[in-house]
């Protein structure tokens, strides 16, 4: 799919007069959806018919229906194939399908025929997912910007038409139109969807901000430095499609040598019929022979073998959290060696909680009307926050109801951009906001590490916003009447069963895990430290093309990579990866739709648990191709060096399919997730 990232994707006009039927849109829209479900229909009525006693010419009507609905596609793709000199396994199906249809075996040839007529709509259907998704990510950045005219005048522009030094206006709650630098303002960006930092940021003239990030609180100019087609936004979109386009298309393990059996079957079907016809031999006597070689060396059995093992357990894993897009996705998981953990809303919960309050020594001659101790301060504080939208303002109101605190209101409420809030409370001022920065902090390095000097004059609060800002936390200063009394530190909530899962993932990998993560190293080297990851294999301040380059740095080095992310700038990284697990609740639609697992519940211990069902499913794959594959070759070997009578051998065919059903649908029981799970917490 390409996308034009400088225009703007809008619905048509009469889009949404227009009724739109159920046959136009989701997967219904897509005819291989369409063909397999009509195929699959016409198989199951065919099949209740026959059951049923009905005449045989209407069972074999059904049946031969469910041929051309399913087969037509795959049997033109093969037809196409084999012109450019290659025979396709999907034409070899469909001539397994006429053969058994013309020596009676016309349900054998019918259900194969849905096999692959299912699995081809299976991956239409993932393929437009990604490519809708991708183009929907083009939403985030506005379609259209104010700018600023040389008379200082402003006008509404698509952003499309943004130039580097133009300079546009942004006000409160409006997304940004493009990459660029604030020239003037002051205000707090949310711009969790490109770095996946868990707390807006504050902006200063010198700060540099990205397309689609959302102002909070002020107006802020901004000088273009990008044009919209190089913005970091696009950019995503354009690493997103080229890992789709450039990733090889993923094969089942008995995929990757369909040509030579393709080849090899047609070859030795050809030589059953045509040898015996050379000794003489009549001519419905090679046929038969060599119809009834071509259903017992047909893969039928073979394609059962892997696919029940894998189906099982991807319904198994599904009803335990975990959504496997494909049978592919999950013989993969069974293959991977490293795991590298996105940390806000993966590791972390992704929204900022009260970590700590700290009373300063001001707090007890400033608030004797109040108290001085902390419960007091945070009730105070949540009386000021009560009226704010701001993600620090909320987190301080849920600390205080948490701990059953109450208040009163508060008589005034004023939002004050890039600095915090006041408030009126008991007839006192409150102020709660950041640290000032010193003059000399350079605006890049306030912005990645946020680090505060202590000053003569600062109330004595310097020291201890060291302390929580060392500590990974975000400082705020609550002053009560303009003196200092309290320092809050708010951190974004590691996951209780982080820890849990990052060590059981490492002893079923046998490699360490990894963090990557947009967000500034500090608070990275908290949330590893709580989670019992090294501090060598945490990568802080990554922009997604940084996640990019160190998963391939990882590849590069001989590891089969599974990250674990859920925001928009994870996407290119998880397109990238060997295997893309996605958290599912607060989950981004694209990184949804681009990883290949997603962990509905959001709990982290399904992440070695699924890698190690996939691990068993796995090895019964492989003991069931000994299986099939042993019964293929006693039956090819009786037919052509004896008289292998054709019901005994479609008896044998099918019960070798039976089998390996059977033994594959063993992981369909609880058990084998409770197997998994109890396997993913052994020490290595």
């Amino acid at each position: 799919m390409t996308t034009d990232l400088r225009t703007p994707i809008a619905a048509p006009p009469a889009a949404a007069s227009r009724p739109v039927r159920w046959w136009r849109s989701g997967a219904c829209s897509l005819p291989e959806v369409r063909w397999a479900t009509a195929a699959a229909a016409l198989f199951a009525v065919g099949g209740i018919a026959q059951l049923a006693g009905a005449p045989s010419w209407l069972w074999w009507a059904l049946y031969l229906t469910c041929y051309a609905a399913g087969g037509w596609e795959p049997g033109l793709a093969g037809l196409r194939a084999l012109r450019e000199r290659t025979l396709d396994v999907d034409l070899l199906m469909v001539a397994a399908a006429i053969g058994a249809a013309a020596i009676g075996q016309v349900f054998d040839g019918a259900l194969l025929i849905v096999i692959f007529a299912t699995s081809g709509a299976l991956e239409a259907v993932a393929t437009k997912r990604t490519e809708d998704s991708v183009r929907g990510l083009l939403d985030l950045a506005p379609e259209r910007a104010t700018r600023l005219t040389e008379a200082e005048d402003e006008e509404v522009v698509p952003t499309a038409d943004l130039k580097v030094g133009d300079v546009i206006v942004v006000r409160p709650g409006e997304r940004i139109g493009g990459d660029g630098q604030v020239v003037s303002g002051a205000g707090d960006v949310n711009q969790a969807t490109i770095t996946g930092e868990s707390l807006p940021v504050d902006k200063r003239p010198g700060d540099e901000v990205f397309a689609g990030t959302l102002n909070g609180l002020g107006v802020l100019r901004v000088r273009v430095t990008r044009p919209a087609a190089d913005t970091v936004i696009a950019r995503i979109v354009a690493m997103v499609e080229q890992a789709g386009a450039t990733k090889a298309r993923a094969q089942l393990f008995i995929e990757k040598i369909e040509q030579r059996y393709s080849l090899a079957m047609v070859a030795a079907t050809l030589a059953v019929f045509v040898l015996p016809l050379a000794w003489g031999v009549p001519l419905q006597e090679a046929l038969v022979r060599a119809m009834t070689f071509m259903i017992v060396a047909s893969p039928c059995a073979v394609v059962l073998a892997t696919m029940p093992p894998l189906l099982a357990a991807i319904a198994t894993a599904g009803r335990n959290g975990v959504l496997v897009k494909s049978a592919v996705v999950l013989e993969h998981l069974a293959t991977v060696t490293q795991v590298a953990f996105d940390k806000t809303g993966t590791l972390t919960e992704g929204c900022p909680h009260l970590a700590a309050l700290r009373p300063l020594p001001a707090a007890t001659s400033a608030a004797t009307s109040v108290g001085a101790d902390a419960d007091a301060l945070l009730a105070l504080a949540a009386a000021a926050e009560d009226g704010s939208e701001h993600p620090l303002g909320r987190a301080v109101v849920r600390a205080a109801l948490d701990k059953g605190l109450t208040w009163t209101g508060a008589d005034s409420f004023e939002a004050v951009p890039g600095s915090g809030v006041r408030a009126q409370v008991h007839g006192r001022l409150v102020e709660i906001g950041r640290p000032t920065p010193s003059p000399q902090d350079d605006p890049q390095e306030r912005k990645t590490t946020a680090v505060t000097q202590a000053t003569p004059d600062d109330g004595g609060y310097g020291t201890v916003v060291t302390e929580l800002e060392d500590a990974g936390h975000s400082a705020v200063i609550m002053k009560l009447d303009g003196v200092p009394v309290a320092v809050l530190g708010l951190a974004d909530r590691v996951r209780p069963d982080a820890a849990a899962a990052i060590a059981h993932t490492g002893a079923l990998t046998l490699t360490a895990p990894m963090l990557l993560t947009g967000d500034n190293p500090r608070a990275a080297a908290r949330v590893a430290a709580a989670t019992g990851i090294r501090a060598t294999d945490v990568r802080a301040g990554l922009l997604p093309e940084h996640k990019v380059a160190a998963v391939r740095e990882l590849h590069d080095s001989g590891a089969r990579v599974a990250l674990v992310g859920d925001g928009v700038n994870d996407a290119p990284a998880l397109a990238s990866a060997h295997i893309g697990i996605a958290m599912g609740r607060a989950g981004s639609d694209l990184a949804l739709d681009t990883a290949d697992a997603v962990i509905t519940r959001d709990e982290l211990a399904a992440v070695p648990a699924v890698i190690a069902l996939a691990r068993r499913a796995r090895r019964l794959v492989v003991a069931n191709l000994v299986i099939a594959a042993t019964f293929i070759a006693v039956l090819v070997a009786w037919d052509l060096l004896g008289e292998l009578p054709l019901p005994l051998g479609v008896a044998g065919h099918e019960g070798s399919t039976v089998i390996v059903g059977l033994n594959g649908l063993r992981l369909l029981r609880q058990a084998a997730w409770r197997r998994a799970t109890a396997t993913a917490r052994k020490p290595s």
